[in-house]
């Protein structure tokens, strides 16, 4: 079926650059791209047309790294440090997953939430148990949501009795949990939680899991700098934290790790080398302390950077608010650091929270033909009246810092109107 979007298209075919058709034309063909026009060609003027009319249609967000079993705790233990917040408030959080009809409340909501704000494709950690973690996928599957979720794998350093797997444990249900996805749109990753949570002997399990059955992983690097040093202690052959997933079969390309916020040059070059993706969490590195990810300088350096909301460390799910903070934060770098690295602008910071994410997952640049639309339509009418007519740039300025989710009127996921209002 042919169909045909009209509205303000604006969309980040490359970092820094935004493509924009004022009242232009999206035309779609089964839910896939196949052309954008600023007027309808003639041989599609009888196709049905949905017009937006002076609303923006942009790219939906992607949410590289987030933690489902921790959203309950949004926005708690934000004065403590990485490893003391874990044990304070995460470890005790995620044990109650082991309910599985509270895992269904709290991952319904969460669904609905992700795809109301715009955010159509996730890469996501759920918790240690098996069976929460199918609930988790089919909450996405339902609302919408796209992408690939981990069953969290730890049989150290948790929560002895309530969120610690043994070795075997891990294994055997890590194995049941990949017999039971048979999701269209959500697909499973390997997912270590750290390194300090997982034995050598699970590692190597992990790793073989990933290679033989062609799984990506995803896990956290160089976070915080304690941890940096846990990880020496535990692994004492490696130099460098990355060399503790390289060991294992774990570092390679696509391999997604958060946060890098103290990866010198050497673990970049690394990153790089592999084809490991970097995935910024700027509202969890402020709020626990890490510290600012030198993110300019990893664009510089060629790295591939997503974005992430990593809730429940980052204390917003919206992925436009991440996108604004990520903006803030490299702003604070550009005033702290001698180097004076340029800030990110609002164009780059968009292009880190869609186009970069969505690559993850085969698409090409902005609105490519031949993907499948993943969009969200933002009414901008009830946000202050300006001193001056705004270009549509300008009003997309605005729509990355000012949306609430009762602006999204419609949201695309995977070619299908999901959220209509």
């Amino acid at each position: 079926m042919t169909q045909v979007l009209r509205g303000n298209i604006v969309h980040a075919p490359e970092m820094g650059r935004l493509d924009i058709l004022e009242h232009g034309c999206l035309v779609l063909e089964d839910g896939i791209i196949t052309g954008l026009y600023r007027q309808l060609p003639e041989e599609l003027a009888n196709a049905e047309v949905r017009d937006f009319g002076d609303r923006i249609l942009m790219q939906s967000f992607a949410d590289m790294h987030l933690h489902a079993p921790q959203y309950p705790m949004l926005g708690m233990g934000m004065d403590l440090p990485l490893l003391d917040w874990l044990n304070t408030y995460t470890f005790p959080t995620e044990a109650r997953f082991a309910d599985v009809d509270y895992a269904r409340r709290v991952y319904r909501r969460l669904a609905t939430d992700l795809i109301t704000n715009g955010t159509t494709r996730v890469c996501m950690f759920s918790s240690m148990h098996t069976d929460a973690t199918l609930v988790l996928m089919d909450e996405l599957e339902r609302a919408g949501v796209t992408g690939y979720v981990g069953k969290v794998n730890m049989d150290r350093n948790g929560l002895p009795g309530k969120l610690q797997e043994t070795t075997e444990e891990s294994v055997r249900e890590t194995l049941r949990w990949l017999d039971g996805c048979h999701f269209e749109h959500v697909k499973p990753i390997i997912t270590p939680r750290f390194t300090p949570s997982c034995t050598n002997e699970l590692m190597t399990q992990l790793g073989k899991l990933a290679n033989e059955r062609g799984l990506y992983v995803q896990s956290h690097l160089s976070e915080n700098t304690n941890e940096i040093a846990w990880v020496k202690e535990l692994h004492p052959d490696c130099t460098q934290y990355w060399e503790t997933y390289n060991k294992y079969g774990m570092w390679k390309d696509h391999t997604l790790m958060a946060h890098c916020v103290h990866s010198d040059e050497r673990e970049r070059r690394a990153i790089k080398d592999a084809g490991v993706v970097v995935v910024h969490c700027a509202d969890s590195n402020v709020n626990i302390c890490s510290g600012i990810c030198p993110v300019r300088q990893m664009v510089r350096e060629g790295l591939w950077v997503t974005l992430g909301s990593d809730i429940a460390g980052g204390a917003q799910l919206p992925m436009y608010k991440v996108i604004t903070m990520s903006i803030r934060t490299s702003k604070a770098r550009r005033v702290t650091d001698e180097w004076h690295p340029d800030f990110l602008t609002v164009p780059e910071g968009y292009y880190l929270g869609t186009t970069a994410g969505h690559k993850y997952f085969g698409a090409g640049d902005g609105f490519a033909v031949g993907d499948r639309l993943h969009a969200v339509v933002i009414d901008d009418g009830d946000f202050p009246e300006a001193a001056h007519p705004l270009t549509v740039q300008e009003r997309f300025e605005r729509a990355i810092y000012m949306t609430h989710r009762h602006n999204i009127v419609s949201v695309w996921s995977d070619g299908r109107e999901v959220v209509r209002r």
